[in-house]
């Protein structure tokens, strides 16, 4: 049997196939490596959403080609989309889609994967990744490339999944995809499921856990939003959390961005959710200096960052990724993608900076889910903002406590609590 050595760079989504991967080969009876030294085999899940990304994979795989003694896999998103840059630069690797991983490391031998098979957790943290794949044609998104459309197990199978993972001890389940808000848009005419599996999970399966979607491009939540936004409103389990990525705040860059909404869909998203939940998170992402982003455009972006005040914002500069058909637009200037990231990254901790501030005073529940440094623990809070209680492992508190807590303080992107005795809420 196969000592085997992983690593996954990426999104949740990749960190999701990596749980599969490592389940297929646990069930085949192989085990991991103490590093890639001691490994048969090492499998290096890759991520290529940015050009530096996409060196780093080619420095990582380098690396272990020359650490680990046998064979090396490569596969993930670079690997599907630009497998031939390893072969250029000499990499001497077997470039591999996530599904034929297991099947290449078993050599021809038979795991047996059933319904109830044993569920690859890390820590208290599930992974569930409900689709594979996105029906976007984004101009300049690579990623496509290598997961194609949407292709959507049934709800019964994913409550099944979760159930699981619970069943497993998972405290936190982490719904993952490409796109989670088209989710069955392939097998339900054009209407996500997401809604009905949110519902299901938090109705039919027993036990303490919560729930947290990933990222929903704002098109497919915008058809169910006025049902979605009841769901979350319905279960404690769910995170009150949105990641609707809206990239621009200008239709006329949206459009050559090819992203399928419009600005006026991502809002009426936004006023729902907000007419439903009176306490919740906001995620959202930009890109900036996109080559048809005029002056004006940037302004719009701006000016929609402001409007919304999301709580969680991801600023990208533009790249060129090859193959794709932004690729052949004339780009803009370094300097002018530089400053306009950095006035919308100044702007982006202003918002966020508020909103922790906000939180100050604030009691809140929060499941504790990762080590900090020293005795701290992180959890995450109703509406998945991060909470850190410095002194939890000395209170003997554990990950996968969930524990009322005052906020006391932040660090802009993070809030301090105090545990508060269930007693004194009651007073």
């Amino acid at each position: 049997m196969a000592r085997y050595h992983i690593e996954t760079y990426g999104c949740t989504s990749n960190r999701g196939e990596t749980q599969q991967i490592e389940q297929a080969l646990r069930e085949g009876g192989h085990h991991p490596a103490d590093g890639p030294e001691a490994a048969d085999v090492a499998i290096l899940n890759t991520c290529t959403v940015l050009e530096k990304t996409e060196r780093n994979m080619l420095a990582r795989a380098k690396e272990l080609d020359a650490e680990t003694p046998a064979d090396l896999v490569v596969t993930g998103c670079m690997a599907l989309a630009q497998g031939e840059e390893f072969q250029d630069a000499d990499i001497d690797a077997e470039v591999l889609h996530w599904d034929d991983v297991p099947q290449y490391v078993l050599n021809g031998e038979c795991p047996t994967i059933t319904p109830d098979t044993e569920t690859v957790l890390n820590g208290v943290v599930g992974i569930l990744p409900i689709a594979r794949g996105c029906m976007s044609d984004c101009s300049y998104c690579i990623t496509k490339q290598a997961t194609g459309k949407i292709e959507s197990p049934s709800v019964e199978e994913n409550v099944e999944k979760a159930r699981a993972l619970v069943h497993a001890g998972a405290k936190e389940i982490r719904i993952t995809g490409q796109d989670t808000g088209v989710y069955g848009w392939d097998t339900n005419k054009g209407t996500s499921l997401l809604p009905e599996l949110l519902d299901r999970i938090c109705t039919d399966i027993d036990g303490d856990f919560r729930v947290r979607v990933g990222m929903a491009n704002p098109k497919g939540l915008h058809g169910v939003r006025e049902e979605l936004a009841r769901v979350f409103a319905e279960h404690d389990e769910l995170y009150n959390f949105i990641h609707a990525p809206v990239q621009s705040g200008s239709d006329d860059v949206l459009a050559d961005m090819r992203r399928q909404h419009a600005v006026s869909e991502y809002l009426e998203v936004v006023e729902t959710l907000d007419d439903h939940l009176d306490y919740w998170t906001l995620s959202t992402d930009f890109i900036v200096g996109f080559p048809t982003e005029e002056p004006a455009d940037h302004e719009e972006s701006m000016a929609l960052l402001r409007e919304t005040r999301p709580e969680k914002i991801n600023v990208t500069r533009f790249s060129k990724r090859p193959g794709t058909d932004a690729a052949d637009m004339k780009g803009l200037g370094g300097q002018t993608k530089k400053d306009r990231s950095k006035e919308m990254s100044e702007a982006k901790m202003e918002l966020m900076a508020e909103a922790y501030e906000e939180m100050v005073g604030r009691t809140s529940s929060v499941l504790l889910v990762e080590d900090g440094t020293d005795e701290s623990l992180v959890g995450y809070d109703e509406a998945y903002r991060q909470v850190v209680i410095a002194d939890a492992q000395e209170r003997g508190l554990e990950i996968g406590d969930t524990v009322d807590v005052e906020i006391t303080s932040h660090n802009t992107v993070y809030a301090f609590g105090e545990p508060v005795e269930r007693a004194q809420l009651a007073d």
